[in-house]
């Protein structure tokens, strides 16, 4: 309240803006973190986590549902249990393997160093 310092004028404003654009000639990036490949590591491990839980609670539903329906407690219910632990396992090893996130989802995807059509000139050969 009792600073009477005035503010710096727009026109000083304007010429360390100008300054500091001058300084970077935008020929090389700024320094920012990249991350490499299409997932990063907090990505995949939450991709992960929930695929393997899903699996779970699909399973444990279904055979709680067919319990229910058919009265045979517990025993589809553990079976469930088993076939949803599998697949998850097996949606955690597709994940971490890449399988199916290449285009179509057929496959593995295809790495960075692997070389491409159309830097070679393009077309089969």
């Amino acid at each position: 309240m009792g600073d009477d310092k005035t503010p710096p004028s727009l026109d000083d404003l304007e010429a360390r803006l100008q300054r500091a654009k001058g300084e970077h000639d935008g020929s090389e990036p700024p320094s920012v973190p990249m991350v490499s490949g299409p997932m990063s590591g907090v990505g995949m491990a939450l991709r992960i986590g929930t695929e393997l839980v899903a699996a779970l609670i699909v399973g444990v539903g279904l055979g709680l549902l067919l319990d229910y329906w058919l009265g045979t407690a517990p025993w589809l219910l553990v079976v469930f249990f088993f076939l949803g632990a599998a697949a998850g396992v097996l949606n955690v090893y597709r994940t971490a393997s890449g399988i199916g996130l290449g285009p179509g989802g057929v496959g593995p995807r295809r790495g960075a160093q692997e070389p491409d059509d159309a830097q070679d000139g393009g077309g089969p050969a």
